[in-house]
């Protein structure tokens, strides 16, 4: 059930949204003539390795050695990329790799291998995040658990979140998650 709910919401969604995705892209093409996608490798489901693709929100593409995470007032975010990151714009090319299904409509949110491999160190529980596959949305996002990981606590939080939406999981919780998240593309305070 879950993944007939991915494959025809994605595939709805792509058709629905393909005039802003046009113009999301020449957008980011004019701003700097970089390219417009910017991918990076993530951990799926069961651990399996894949690429995350998302609009480039800014002027570096980092995927090896040390990869920062944007904080609010990054440097390194784009004009262009300031809009769509506060509008999650730039995460709409994931709904390809839930088509491809690497990727779920809601799951625990991926982050790059650098992030997997210290917090999977820091919190014993965060591994356990990868027993389904990642999430356009999730949980941890729709209780404000989205942004900066400033502290150990934070990422604790984040996994708690995941892992109790794993544990629970129902269409109904589902589509509570994807509902929840609708407001949140207009305002949330943790996107930046």
């Amino acid at each position: 059930m879950k993944r007939i709910l991915d494959v025809v919401v994605a595939l709805f969604a792509l058709i629905l949204l393909a005039p802003l995705l046009a113009l999301v892209a020449a957008a980011i093409a004019v701003e700097d003539g970089g390219p417009v996608l910017f991918r990076q490798q993530r951990t799926g489901l069961h651990g399996r390795v894949f690429t995350v693709l998302k609009f480039r929100s800014m002027s570096v593409a980092e995927d090896r050695g040390e990869v920062r995470q944007a904080s609010r007032w990054d440097e390194r975010v784009t004009r262009v990329g300031a809009v769509m990151r506060a509008l999650s714009i730039d995460e709409l090319p994931q709904l390809c790799n839930v088509l491809r299904g690497d990727m779920s409509l809601v799951g625990p949110r991926p982050h790059a291998l650098r992030h997997d491999e210290a917090w999977g160190r820091a919190v014993p529980a965060y591994r356990h995040r990868f027993r389904t596959r990642p999430g356009l949305t999730g949980y941890a996002q729709v209780q404000g658990r989205r942004g900066e990981i400033r502290d150990i606590g934070d990422i604790v939080r984040r996994t708690e979140a995941d892992n109790d939406y794993i544990d629970n999981w129902s269409l109904k919780l589902e589509l509570q998650i994807i509902l929840r998240t609708i407001p949140l593309l207009f305002h949330d305070p943790n996107a930046y």
